[in-house]
């Protein structure tokens, strides 16, 4: 009786003990991310909550957009800063979501990389199981004017900012949103980068991007943002001018047809934008149009960039026509594997 009760005894030490060991392993292979030895394809969504009437992110909203995202297909949210409420990240995990977490240079010493403040964030957040990537700033190669001019600060505190990540956590791959392709000096500075972000907007053509990338690295990518919004500045392409859902849904076919016609090069895409964001362009409370001359660049079909338009929901958590072309491309990806 006394062997059989110490047995049980640690049978039960075992278990108590499983559950707190960290059961998600996030791996690189070649140009693939792995979860649990198995490839892993980032169908994802950039995630800014901002109600409406406010510029502040939060996640009162948080049940209905999971439910809205697991409808979708959607299986990664990217973040454009930490999540400091570790109940979000439980209930993110729960839906069977992850989470790339991003870091800014300079927050005001609020998990930011400028303080060091970033690897206070990690080393407690480093076992939640809703995390995939960490990830480092967001198209800062647009604005050598936060460096001193010289994209070689950036790039050198880019670098040493993944080697403190691998030194407190190798258990998970960091990334950086880099605006567009990398060229050879980012990439030559950053070794530390284990896969590479890139916000691409070529019309819906993004394709040439994955050939590109292909030539110069053999590391894993995916595309951070790509998509487009939902006004046409002017009418082009077939598109009136105006609000048009269909223009937002057919270049986010086109886009994600795309993507997952690369998947030997490509992990997939975190789509901008989960909902539209009230906040950027004028007033709070309304939808307002904006953004640059029309044709100035890559923005599908207008060239414009309409900055309170990108959600496939709206502020009310209404579905747009680009919703149901996502969560069609999401989950018959999902079927085909």
């Amino acid at each position: 009786m006394m062997k059989n009760s110490v047995l049980i005894f640690a049978i039960s030490l075992l278990l108590i003990s499983c559950k707190e060991i960290h059961i998600n392993s996030i791996s690189i292979d070649g140009r693939n991310i792995l979860l649990n030895d198995s490839v892993y394809t980032i169908k994802g969504i950039c995630y800014h909550p901002v109600p409406k009437g406010s510029d502040k992110r939060n996640f009162d909203n948080l049940s209905e957009d999971l439910a809205l995202m697991l409808e979708a297909g959607i299986n990664t949210i990217r973040v454009y800063a930490p999540i400091t409420d570790v109940s979000v990240l439980d209930e993110i995990h729960e839906a069977g979501l992850k989470v790339i977490i991003g870091f800014g240079y300079n927050q005001g010493g609020h998990n930011d990389i400028l303080s060091g403040t970033f690897i206070n964030y990690i080393n407690t957040y480093k076992n939640h199981d809703a995390i995939l990537l960490w990830e480092l700033g967001n198209e800062y190669n647009y604005h050598p004017e936060w460096f001193g001019g010289d994209m070689k600060n950036w790039y050198t505190a880019l670098n040493k900012a993944a080697m403190q990540i691998h030194q407190h956590d190798p258990s998970h791959p960091v990334t950086t949103a880099h605006g567009e392709l990398p060229d050879s000096l980012a990439i030559k500075m950053c070794p530390n980068i284990d896969v590479w972000g890139m916000n691409v907007y070529r019309w819906d053509k993004p394709g040439e991007v994955f050939s590109q990338w292909a030539e110069i690295s053999n590391k894993p990518m995916y595309l951070s943002e790509a998509g487009a919004d939902s006004y046409m500045t002017i009418s082009k392409n077939g598109y009136k001018q105006g609000e048009n859902q269909l223009a937002q849904a057919d270049a986010t076919s086109h886009i994600l047809e795309s993507v997952f016609s690369n998947q030997e090069i490509c992990s997939g895409v975190t789509l901008f934008a989960f909902v539209d964001e009230l906040w950027k362009a004028g007033n709070n409370n309304s939808l307002d149009t904006g953004g640059w001359a029309p044709n100035s660049s890559g923005v599908p079909y207008d060239g414009a960039p309409n900055e309170e338009y990108w959600g496939i929901v709206d502020i009310e958590r209404n579905k747009k026509e680009a919703f149901q072309i996502v969560k069609e491309k999401y989950i018959n990806l999902s079927k085909s594997k």
